[in-house]
């Protein structure tokens, strides 16, 4: 930043606060966090920031919700004075993250709730505040029988009326993995997928940008089955739409979703504070109620509703029944598998 644009700031934070006696310099703070879109930002916005203004009166937040390879294109750009203080991140862009060394190590000797997470979501670089479960999401008044396997996507009988995102979005880059493991691929090899994708196109009706645009498909009518993400499905179900999830027999992919204090903030602190509210019971368990049914991480959340009905009944049964992938050996090769996907799969 340049000495002129420090002075500039600062003359404006000085004049705010002599139009405005009462309001203290910490008053003046703000840290942005940069959410998800879609219903991410939602449960965010519903529970995590009052939360957030609770526990830090003197402090504003901005919610400024993109995706994960957005996040680390405006921060990569901008180091030493990042637009960012917080970033949120599924496993693969997280990796990129920190291999671009853009995220401060988390301060988890001082934290209050780091040590009450799973152990699986204890990342020195940045604590997983919640799983995504990622299965199989269909309109029960047009698909009369329940989907059981990721292979039912391919049945005739879904001619024209499934959906499926791009690989740009975590959820597609995990469903092509999965599906290659049907046929014998893995993370380090995805042929199968591809082929299977290829053989999928009949059925295809929609090629989303992002989870949050495949369940606005939904919303529409335009698909009437496709791989989801369990909470976005039960936002819709409560505004109404006719849909449901269910966990393939192969098991459901699970998704850490990890939250990092970005590296250069002029707002640490707060930026801490606010992966504290989002680390604790009384956040994780609201943010477990309905609509917005995310799976928390925090131990001393019991797990209830329908998360306990359809994915597990607490953290031990989830570990058992969830599918973690290998992200790591994902990313080796996914920026090819993107560019591939996008000059092969057209709708």
């Amino acid at each position: 930043m340049t000495t002129r644009r420090r002075l500039l700031q600062s003359s404006l934070v000085l004049g705010t606060m002599q139009l405005f006696p009462h309001l203290s310099a910490a008053q003046a703070k703000r840290v942005v966090f940069a959410t998800f879109t879609g219903s991410w930002e939602e449960a965010h916005r519903a529970v995590l920031v009052p939360a957030f203004r609770k526990a830090n009166a003197n402090a504003e937040i901005t919610l400024d919700p993109m995706l994960s390879v957005d996040q680390i294109a405006k921060v990569s750009a901008a180091r030493a004075n990042p637009p960012i203080d917080v970033m949120l991140h599924d496993p693969g862009p997280a990796l990129v993250a920190v291999g671009q060394d853009l995220v401060d190590p988390y301060p988890a000797a001082s934290s209050t709730h780091f040590k009450d997470l799973i152990p699986e979501a204890q990342e020195a670089t940045g604590p997983a505040i919640f799983f995504q479960a990622v299965g199989l999401t269909y309109n029960p008044e047009k698909v009369k029988t329940p989907p059981t396997s990721w292979r039912d996507l391919w049945s005739p009988e879904y001619k024209g009326r499934v959906g499926i995102t791009t690989l740009n979005s975590t959820l597609g880059t995990g469903f092509l993995v999965e599906i290659s493991k049907l046929d014998g691929g893995s993370e380090a090899n995805v042929e199968p997928g591809f082929k299977m994708i290829s053989a999928l196109k009949p059925n295809l009706a929609a090629v989303a940008a992002n989870p949050g645009a495949l369940a606005t498909l939904f919303q529409q009518g335009q698909i009437d089955i496709s791989p989801g993400n369990f909470n976005a499905i039960q936002i819709l179900k409560a505004r109404g739409v006719p849909v449901e999830f269910v966990a393939p027999k192969e098991g459901a992919i699970a998704f850490k979703t990890t939250i990092h204090v970005v590296k250069n903030s002029p707002n640490r602190d707060l930026a801490v504070a606010l992966i504290e509210s989002a680390m604790s019971p009384e956040v994780q368990t609201k943010l477990m109620q309905a609509p917005y049914l995310i799976v928390p991480t925090n131990t001393k959340v019991k797990m209830e509703g329908e998360i306990a009905k359809v994915l597990a009944k607490d953290h031990a049964e989830m570990k058992k029944r969830f599918v973690f992938q290998d992200w790591k050996k994902i990313n080796e090769q996914r920026a090819q598998w993107i560019e591939r996907f996008n000059r092969e799969v057209k709708v």
